[in-house]
């Protein structure tokens, strides 16, 4: 037989009560009955009658009509018509196990009856293709006469001045700069750079210990000094000690105490009591612990050179503390709030689980429960009430679908840290279904 064209369409329409209510045209795809809602031909589901029926398939660019064993219906093949039962008996149709499969030429057409409805096929010529529409010349005009061509000029202009410059700065060498030496600087950079030093002053010449004139006569006897003499020795040290005072009196706390706004001797004088002058501040310093006391020895003798003697020095450590008093800070109590937890006899809606074990195993973590409570007993004391939790045991024997089903406590809080609780317990019980609990817990304060 002819293969169907290239060309041709395979039409398919569903007949009822004398019209056409359905009409497919087909080129490749194959065409599927059913109540399946992705057939190409849905048809209400009927005893006997396939969710999906491929009842025009495509193969090798050519349908063929697959036959069922109950399926009636007629083709004709170009001279006459045939009906099913005549290609099963004349083998015109190829058996495929308990179907019939016919190939049909370009000129078949035929029907197919589905109890209530009847399907009919044929191949026709496709329609032509719809010319695209076109408009008048006069109507027609070209894009240059339409576009702005001042806005165009500026647009070429500008990226024409763009581009060259690019270019321009691409293929030009980067230039060379030659880096100055120091000696080539300007002064006032030099000046900035290198900063001048100060001029030192000049030293004068060591000339070297002068010698003391030699005298023929023989040395004489050392004499004792006079008064007149130690008069200007004795008037240095004074001053010495003058500016030692002066300066430990400058000096931190000393400083403050020593301050006198009124010309006297200062607060530190009015402690000590009696003080009439800087000397008498070394002297009151003289066993202060902690301090070091600069005397006339650790300046030096009179007429010595200054800082040849030792001071005195008192350690830190060698000061005590007296007269102070003990402090009784009290101790730290931190008040203990007690609560009771009472659990009543759980309610259980089958009987895979065993009530007194469920109860022993809920004691066993009762601690839990309570610290719930007494959480919120701590904010207030007078709370007390019952607190009923349902739940189910799932098959794995962990808590599940948990709610509070009765909550006399008017506290929240303790509900939902109850609900976090037993959503981490795993009981001892695996039941075939799920099994639901309501467990009450009664608190209390502890009296």
């Amino acid at each position: 037989m002819a293969a169907t064209s290239q060309n041709k369409l395979l039409r398919v329409g569903v007949i009822q009560n004398g019209r056409i209510v359905e009409e497919h045209h087909v080129r490749r795809e194959a065409v599927t009955i059913g109540h399946d809602a992705k057939n190409t031909i849905v048809l209400p589901a009927t005893e006997g009658r396939p969710a999906r029926f491929a009842l025009l398939e495509n193969t090798n660019q050519q349908f063929q009509l697959v036959i069922a064993p109950d399926m009636k219906g007629r083709v004709n093949l170009g001279s006459s018509d045939v009906d099913f039962e005549s290609l099963r008996a004349q083998g015109l149709a190829t058996r495929r196990g308990d179907l019939h499969v016919l190939p049909l030429p370009e000129s078949a057409r035929g029907k197919v009856e589905l109890g209530d409805a009847t399907l009919f096929f044929q191949f026709v010529t496709p329609p032509p293709d719809e010319a695209k529409p076109v408009l008048p010349t006069d109507v027609m005009v070209s894009r240059w006469k339409t576009m702005d061509r001042v806005f165009f000029g500026i647009l070429a202009a500008s990226l024409l001045v763009h581009f060259s410059g690019a270019a321009l700065i691409i293929t030009s060498e980067t230039p060379q700069v030659a880096e100055l030496e120091l000696d080539e600087l300007d002064d006032r950079f030099v000046r900035a750079i290198i900063p001048q030093r100060p001029a030192e002053a000049p030293k004068p010449a060591d000339t070297g210990p002068a010698e003391a004139p030699k005298s023929d006569k023989p040395d004489a006897a050392p004499k004792e000094d006079t008064p007149a003499e130690n008069k200007p020795a004795g008037d240095a040290a004074q001053q010495r000690r003058a500016e030692v005072v002066k300066k430990v009196s400058g000096k931190g706390l000393l400083k403050i105490l020593g301050s006198n706004s009124g010309g006297g001797q200062g607060a530190f004088a009015d402690v000590l009591g009696g003080a009439s002058g800087g000397g008498d501040i070394a002297e009151a310093l003289a066993g202060a612990g902690g301090v070091g006391v600069a005397r006339e020895a650790s300046v030096g003798a009179s007429g010595g050179p200054r800082g040849g003697g030792t001071g005195t020095v008192t350690d830190i450590g060698a000061i005590g503390t007296q007269g102070g008093g003990k402090v009784d800070l009290g101790d730290k109590k931190e008040t203990v709030v007690k609560g009771r937890v009472q659990d009543a006899t759980p309610e259980i809606e089958s009987a895979d689980v065993d009530r007194d074990a469920l109860a022993r195993y809920v004691r066993a973590r009762k601690a839990a429960i309570q610290s719930c409570y007494e959480k919120e007993l701590k904010r207030n004391p007078r709370l007390k009430g019952k607190v009923v939790v349902r739940f189910t045991i799932k098959t794995s024997g962990r808590a599940g679908d948990i709610e509070i089903e009765e909550n006399t406590l008017g506290s929240e809080a303790v509900g939902s840290c109850i609900r976090t609780t037993i959503r981490s317990w795993v009981f001892p019980f695996k039941p075939d279904d799920e099994t639901a609990v309501s467990y009450p817990f009664v608190f209390a304060p502890a009296g």
